[in-house]
């Protein structure tokens, strides 16, 4: 099981969407994979159509008082199991910032489900911020995937992110946490700022930018509040076939085999 993390420590960039997204497109091409929602604003949680309350999370995981596996809910969607997330979820931030392993501890729970051989991959998406919840998925992850949208103040972040990639690996936490790619989402092809936005972060991460784009769409804004997938809500729409796109061109990059008809 790989462990991935969608980061990024800016709102609005389809963070969310693309953990929901990818992880949906991974198991239409036939991948087994576990969503874990970090983010105490339960987004993800909601956007599958999953309630939960504070015992369905990680919070009393992460304190030693539950087995991470006991917290695996399956899905309505074929292949796809979650751990969700609710509000109680922003406590653990408290908890765990009083002890000396906050940042290695998701890392060891996930390490133990590795021999089981579940999922493919662990896909898990992180709060907007760079608090405890964030620096321990990212410590956690073996790779980290970062959504990006086409505008001039997500360069910034980008910077910004990397650099906390970096200290990950330096602390010993992660030493081999690698950059796995960069997806450049809210792509308006009509518009000067988003090629050049595309420009730029080509000139600089040429290996780990995705090829697929995901565009600005009416349709993927609206899925999350039906608890839909966009495969789902609209599943002919370009935002579809984009996400479906990247599911394949990930696969690729890992060369894993695609093992389901879509």
């Amino acid at each position: 099981m790989k462990v991935i993390a969608i980061g990024n420590q800016k709102g609005g960039v389809g963070k969310t969407t693309t953990a929901i997204n990818l992880s949906a497109a991974l198991t239409r091409l036939g991948q087994r994979v576990l969503l874990i929602d970090l983010d105490p604003q339960a987004n993800t949680t909601s956007g599958i159509g999953v309630e939960a309350d504070g015992n369905d999370t990680l919070y009393p995981v992460l304190l030693g008082h539950a087995d991470i596996r006991e917290k695996i809910q399956s899905s309505r969607l074929e292949r796809l199991s979650i751990i969700p997330s609710a509000m109680d979820l922003a406590g653990v931030e408290i908890e765990l910032a009083r002890s000396e392993d906050h940042l290695t501890r998701l890392r060891g729970l996930l390490q133990g489900l590795k021999p089981n051989d579940l999922f493919e991959y662990c896909i898990l998406d992180t709060p907007p911020s760079l608090g405890v919840l964030m620096t321990s998925a990212l410590a956690a992850a073996d790779e980290v995937i970062i959504p990006l949208q086409c505008e001039w103040f997500g360069l910034e972040g980008l910077a910004k992110i990397v650099h906390v990639l970096e200290q990950i690996r330096e602390s010993g936490a992660s030493p081999d946490l690698k950059l796995e790619g960069i997806v450049m989402t809210m792509f308006d092809s009509r518009t000067n700022l988003a090629r050049q936005v595309v420009e730029e972060v080509s000139q600089y991460f040429p290996d780990q930018m995705y090829k697929t784009y995901i565009p600005r769409s009416i349709k993927l804004g609206e899925a999350p509040s039906h608890g839909k997938t966009i495969f789902e809500h609209d599943g002919n729409g370009i935002a579809a076939q984009a996400y479906l796109a990247l599911g394949r061109e990930f696969l690729t990059r890992h060369q894993a085999p695609i093992t389901a008809p879509v």
